[in-house]
């Protein structure tokens, strides 16, 4: 069974960082990608950061590069997001997901979801 399961998300004053997990059943790990989504009230949902589980090859939205960092730590059967610099347009659900996409930003061709964090970047 596939599982995903999101933590960490707070509120957090702009400029501050937060680091996400999403931690995966076993099963996640055959899937192509894991990928890291957020929405904000009233917008779509979009796609932040990926990892394929392959190679870890990582892709980033232009919105969040150079800020927000994915990673995966095996021991803990866990993908991260380490967010710096946190900006208020940054507030949303974050969701995690896994599936084979091919294009690996796109929230509709993951087809494993978690419940989704909250985070809030408010001072």
């Amino acid at each position: 069974q596939v599982q995903l399961v999101e933590s960490g998300g707070d509120l957090v004053q702009p400029g501050g960082s937060l680091r996400l997990s999403c931690t995966v059943s076993r099963f996640t790990l055959d899937k192509n990608a894991v990928g890291w989504f957020r929405q904000a009230p009233g917008k779509a949902r979009e796609g932040i950061a990926a990892i394929k589980n392959f190679d870890d090859s990582t892709f980033y939205a232009n919105s969040v590069r150079g800020r927000f960092t994915i990673s995966r730590d095996n021991a803990k059967n866990t993908v991260d997001l380490q967010m710096n610099g946190l900006k208020v347009e940054d507030t949303g659900t974050y969701y995690c997901a896994a599936g084979w996409p091919t294009r690996v930003l796109l929230p509709n061709e993951y087809d494993y979801w978690g419940q989704g964090t909250q985070v809030t970047v408010s001072s």
